[in-house]
């Protein structure tokens, strides 16, 4: 047994974070999920820029949508469609033995709507009923804009991959959201089982305070708010108010741990990985992080549900003068900032590829 298969067997789902055509096509994909327990991915702006930028694969489909006269955003988006369905149907064996438990792929709304509301309601719902997959996740951010569109599409029926949280109070706040979208479908005679999960994300904490702490305290920060939030989400799980809506036939919002690919080349690079073992949650982790997991064999390790020493960590840090509060603020706020640059790095390449196949690519008249 390989250590991906050893966590999978835990009760922990392990996805992909990575989406080409080409592992699509040269059939990587299908290999991770038959060797390495692959059960889902995850994608956003900056791997399909990397995808698109360092390739030919997307060149011919580029052109074909040229001819038909699209451009810009609404050309990205029919081409990750295209991937993320493909992906979705190599996927849906695992959704249907799961039963919508496990098998999933994402798909992030335009960063640019993070802080609308309404336009983010729209996106969702245009995006999930043009992808016609059970099995695709929306990706809404748990800022305080994004939270009621969160309930919102809930309410609708469109799952939802909560995305950049970075605490337990953003943890809490996106969980609840997540409910009341439950709680509405349940008082409206509407089916509760829509399925969601909720993003933490981890090394990025410790990128931030790197240089800011002792050495003792290195790569320790994102663990132990992993913990903290993995608490609470025991805690939600097992209290009245979500008792209630599973008696309805509702299902917990399972918990997603993002960033867990080591910055610190110092570090193991499954720093994360072995600290965060879980069940019922899932790990999205970057390929290199999955070749140095599967050269691994079985990890044993599994992460308290009490929170373990979470607290007298996040006390040394404070001691340290790190606010953890303003910090997961920042980090939201800046996470934000960030998928606005890799869209709009998006746009650029897509523009930039269009320019180019275009010269010899005549657009359909009235395209």
């Amino acid at each position: 047994m390989n250590a991906p298969q050893s966590l999978h067997d835990k009760g922990q789902s392990l996805w992909l974070d990575n989406i080409t055509r080409d592992l699509l096509d040269n059939g990587t994909l299908k290999r991770y999920i038959d060797e390495w327990s692959i059960t889902g991915l995850t994608s956003n702006p900056t791997i399909f820029d990397q995808a698109i930028k360092n390739s030919t694969a997307y060149d011919a489909a580029i052109a074909e949508k040229l001819r038909s006269g699209k451009s810009g955003e609404a050309l990205f988006f029919e081409l990750a469609l295209e991937d993320l369905t493909r992906a979705a149907d190599l996927f849906r064996p695992i959704y249907e033995k799961t039963h919508g438990v496990d098998g999933y792929v994402s798909l992030e709304v335009s960063p640019l709507l993070a802080y609308d509301t309404a336009s983010t309601i729209a996106a969702a719902k245009d995006l999930s009923a043009r992808a016609n997959r059970a099995n695709l996740f929306i990706k809404i951010p748990g800022t305080k804009e994004g939270l009621p569109a969160i309930e919102e599409a809930i309410f609708s029926g469109v799952p939802i991959n909560v995305t950049l949280l970075f605490s337990r109070e953003q943890y809490v706040a996106a969980a609840e959201a997540f409910l009341r979208g439950i709680e509405r479908r349940i008082a409206a005679g509407l089916d509760p089982l829509v399925n969601s999960v909720a993003s933490l994300f981890v090394s990025r904490w410790d990128v931030a305070v790197a240089d800011k702490v002792p050495e003792k305290l290195r790569g320790k920060l994102g663990i132990a708010i992993t913990q903290r939030a993995y608490k609470a989400a025991i805690a939600l799980f097992g209290s009245e108010r979500w008792r209630r809506v599973y008696n309805f036939g509702a299902r917990a919002q399972r918990p997603l741990w993002a960033s867990t690919g080591t910055k610190d080349p110092k570090m193991s690079p499954l720093l994360y990985v072995e600290a965060l073992a879980s069940p019922f949650t899932v790990n999205t982790m970057p390929e290199v992080t999955l070749k140095a997991l599967a050269s691994h064999s079985e990890l044993t390790h599994l992460m308290p549900p009490d929170g373990g020493d979470c607290e007298e960590v996040l006390a040394e840090f404070g001691k340290a003068g790190i606010d953890i509060n303003a910090l997961a603020a920042r980090l939201q706020e800046e996470g934000a900032k960030s998928f606005v640059a890799s869209w709009q790095e998006l746009m650029g390449v897509i523009a930039a590829k269009s320019a180019s196949i275009g010269k010899s690519t005549p657009v359909k008249a009235g395209g």
